[in-house]
């Protein structure tokens, strides 16, 4: 169940979104657009927005370039999730993660599972945090990025959500660092 307490004020945070394929462009990126659009909707602001091949050292470089940008706050990835040879997103969030946020991905096949079935099973959909940013992979499809922000991320990256939410542990992410 979520709800918003509106006696809490919204803060948006700086979101970058990566798309993980070798085959899409920002011109067929439409997983990436939607992501993008529904970030701006909800008043967060888009930090940044790319396109990686599907290579696990690329993609790590992205992440831990926009881990060390104090500009960005999260990280959305959409694609390379599945189990085929050329899917290494979980592989290269391996690479950053410092804490793995391991209900993200148990929450995401959940919800999807009343949606596809038993195929929510070839995700692996993962979240963690590095360096005081949080990190999000989600599938690649239309309705797996919608599922994700729609049904999870919104509401965690929403500030007046209660009884909590991400948003609020945000000054807290880099305590191991002091």
């Amino acid at each position: 169940m979520s709800r918003l307490d509106l006696a809490r004020p919204f803060l948006p945070v700086r979101i970058a979104v990566l798309t993980v394929s070798d085959t899409r462009t920002m011109a067929n990126d439409t997983s990436g657009d939607i992501l993008a659009a529904r970030v701006e909707a909800a008043g967060h602001v888009l930090a940044d927005r790319a396109i990686e091949p599907d290579d696990a050292g690329g993609i790590a470089e992205r992440l831990r370039s926009w881990i060390a940008d104090p500009e960005i706050d999260v990280v959305i990835s959409t694609g390379g999730t599945g189990v085929t040879g050329r899917d290494v997103t979980p592989e290269a969030y391996d690479r950053v993660v410092e804490k793995k946020i391991e209900g993200f991905g148990e929450l995401f096949r959940m919800l999807s599972y009343q949606k596809i079935g038993t195929s929510t099973i070839q995700s692996r959909a993962i979240a963690g945090v590095a360096s005081g940013t949080y990190l999000f992979a989600l599938p690649g499809s239309t309705g797996a990025v919608k599922d994700g922000w729609d049904d999870i991320l919104v509401w965690q990256l929403d500030s007046r959500h209660a009884p909590c939410n991400f948003v609020e542990l945000m000054p807290r992410l880099k305590e191991h660092m002091k």
